[in-house]
């Protein structure tokens, strides 16, 4: 159960990151 939450608070982190930096993508 911890490993699904570590994988969705992964993913929720990435997406954070991706919205704050565009231009990188």
């Amino acid at each position: 159960m911890m490993l699904l939450f570590s994988l969705i608070a992964a993913i929720v982190l990435y997406l954070l990151y991706v919205l704050v930096n565009p231009e990188q993508f």
